[in-house]
């Protein structure tokens, strides 16, 4: 099985240049090295946002490029990092007069590239800081080197910090506030199917029939267990009561992702965000942000996850900031 009809040569180029044609007073594309940037920004905002990482993966980064958000955005190949040009070219079309801040996934490449086009830029004079993004709950634990994998919980940063940098906040603050908006979040995922593998084609791996990979990663990473299915709610209980204890103290209010994997319906992901919900409200919790849909896939697993922050009361004002891209919908408020 060949993974849909994208041609095997330059499918992220064609990708890219579809969306840029999409949305042509939102987005600019800049095809060698290739990197799309938006067109319009907040007159408030002195520092650029730049984020990126492997395709695969849409909407993320490119769908949340605009006005309220990122100021460009760099696309790898799919499940690949971006090279560190595109990272440093991008980054030098998208500062501010008060440099620009990195929103990194928590993977070595990612890491690497970003890190060495950070080095560029502070060499040519352009002030440059980083936020990593570390919120996945499978990979918690000391015999992971690496740390927490960067998931789900980047999509609600980028707004997080497209909102505080359209408030005129400087980049050793946006660096220091990002780290706590990361520090705040918690992501966890299953899958009932795998990806498709888009090199060679076929399920990148097997999964027995009525079992889940829970804690699978965005590119197809297994699992620590395969377990058998426990049913729709004892699975979403469980997989909403981990992160609820592994989230950090919160003042009552949290934002919440449900997120599709590639392949899951919007009625699944419906469903979910109301379970999610009644347990949070079960809890005292108050859902002042919400999104449900596919944000952050991994091509076309058929799987879901759940991302929870811990939302301060001086962040809504963050979250609810306008903002205008190609993905990213309007929030809606539980006050």
């Amino acid at each position: 099985m060949n993974h849909l009809f994208l041609p095997a040569d330059h499918a992220v180029e064609h990708a890219l240049n579809g969306l840029a044609l999409s949305h042509p007073g939102l987005l600019r594309l800049n095809e060698n090295p290739l990197y799309v940037a938006a067109r319009e920004r907040h007159p408030a905002r002195r520092v650029g946002l730049v984020s990126g990482g492997g395709s695969g993966h849409e909407p993320l980064h490119t769908g949340f490029v605009g006005s309220g958000m990122l100021d460009a955005a760099v696309p790898g190949r799919v499940f690949a990092s971006p090279h560190n040009r595109q990272v440093f070219e991008a980054s030098r079309d998208a500062a501010g007069a008060g440099g620009v801040l990195h929103i990194v996934k928590n993977y070595t490449g990612d890491r690497i590239n970003f890190g060495i086009a950070a080095e560029r830029l502070r060499a040519e004079g352009i002030p440059v800081r980083r936020v990593l993004v570390d919120d996945d709950l499978a990979t918690e634990s000391d015999e992971t080197a690496t740390g927490r994998r960067g998931t789900g919980a980047t999509v609600l940063v980028e707004k997080l910090l497209g909102g505080a940098a359209d408030a005129g906040l400087g980049l050793d603050e946006l660096a220091s506030l990002g780290a706590e908006f990361a520090a705040a979040s918690r992501s966890v995922a299953v899958a009932s199917r795998a990806q498709t593998s888009f090199s060679r084609g076929g399920e990148a791996f097997q999964l027995p029939d009525g079992t889940l990979e829970y804690g699978v990663g965005i590119h197809g990473e297994r699992a620590v267990s395969t377990l058998e299915h426990p049913g729709f709610e004892p699975l979403v209980d469980r997989m909403t009561g981990q992160l609820l204890d592994a989230l950090p103290h919160t003042t009552g209010s949290v934002l919440l992702l449900v997120n599709g994997l590639g392949a899951t319906t919007l009625l699944e992901l419906h469903a979910i965000h109301s379970r999610v919900t009644a347990l949070l409200e079960n809890r005292g919790l108050e859902v002042a942000g919400r999104l449900v849909g596919t944000f952050v896939p991994a091509l076309d697993m058929s799987g879901f996850s759940l991302t929870l922050t811990a939302l301060r009361d001086d962040w809504h004002a963050h979250w609810h900031a306008p903002a205008r891209t190609p993905a990213f919908p309007v929030t809606e408020s539980a006050r």
